[in-house]
């Protein structure tokens, strides 16, 4: 670990205790039923479930371009990139990481976690948060153009090249919203569910769908037939759904997981990782 990220782990440390003085709340001086511990000399002021460790949990399996190869030790996929990311922030080796892997319904589930956070593209959603603590955002989906290699959409690369194609989306969605913006109104054709659209574009009723990216890299390497994502459409205004990593509720890590991906999209490394793991990697460019 390079002399710069000990001490950014450090700064933020400083920064939780800080927030602890100025206003704590009353889950401060509760202590969690998993019965975590103080961790090593690491991150001394952080209390972990392992002492000296920072345990993380994902999905059983994880998938392709989250985690490559179902292997999220090694650091490669977007999201392994990221727990490492945050674990170096909070002043943790990657020899003091520990994987443990969870269902993704028990994870949001309430009651007590034998992990410190989960990184599972858990979507930051009010009623979640009743049950669970949340990070800050680490990734804010898009909206992406999937069709099937026999499509008249398949060959098109560039916005223009969709305007004379029917487009699917499901109703009331921010993909219907970015659908609009980009391609106009006349060319979208409106499903009531998400499922609708896909069969609409297996049957052949429609050229191309529009979804939200984590979506389109499931249909196309677990639903569809030749599936085959032809870009990602330039962001609307109304954004996207936000992931966040997922803690314990009321965690005393929540605050400095936070900070440290706060640093993390403050310095430019998220988007990095963004860019190297889901944009490059997987070839899916922002269609002008």
């Amino acid at each position: 670990m390079s002399l710069s990220k000990k001490f950014r782990g450090a700064a933020v440390v400083v920064a939780v205790a800080a927030m602890a003085l100025t206003g704590c709340s009353s889950s401060d001086d509760e202590t969690t039923s998993a019965a975590p511990t103080t961790s090593g000399d690491a991150a001394p002021a952080l209390e972990t479930f392992t002492e000296g460790k920072l345990t993380i949990a994902t999905g059983e399996p994880a998938f392709s371009p989250w985690v490559l190869n179902d292997a999220p030790e090694s650091g490669e996929g977007f999201e392994a990139a990221v727990a490492y990311a945050v674990a170096e922030e909070l002043g943790f080796a990657k020899e003091d990481v520990v994987w443990v892997r969870t269902p993704f319904e028990s994870a949001i589930a309430p009651g007590p976690k034998d992990w410190d956070f989960n990184i599972q593209q858990f979507s930051i959603t009010e009623d979640r948060k009743a049950a669970v603590d949340f990070s800050s955002p680490y990734y804010t989906t898009s909206q992406a153009v999937l069709t099937t290699e026999g499509s008249k959409a398949a060959g098109a690369a560039s916005i223009a090249d969709l305007t004379d194609l029917t487009v699917g989306v499901s109703t009331g969605s921010t993909s219907y919203t970015t659908a609009v913006a980009q391609l106009g109104e006349d060319h979208v054709q409106v499903f009531n569910t998400n499922d609708d659209v896909v069969a609409a574009l297996t049957a052949g009723q429609i050229d191309a769908l529009v979804i939200d990216l984590p979506s389109a890299f499931y249909l196309r390497d677990a639903v569809l037939d030749g599936g085959k994502i032809i870009g990602q459409l330039p962001d609307s205004t109304e954004g996207g759904d936000q992931y966040g990593l997922l803690l314990a509720k009321d965690s005393p890590l929540t605050a400095a997981v936070t900070a440290a991906v706060d640093a993390l999209t403050a310095d430019g490394t998220l988007a990095a990782l963004e860019e190297q793991w889901l944009n490059n990697a997987e070839n899916v460019p922002v269609l002008q």
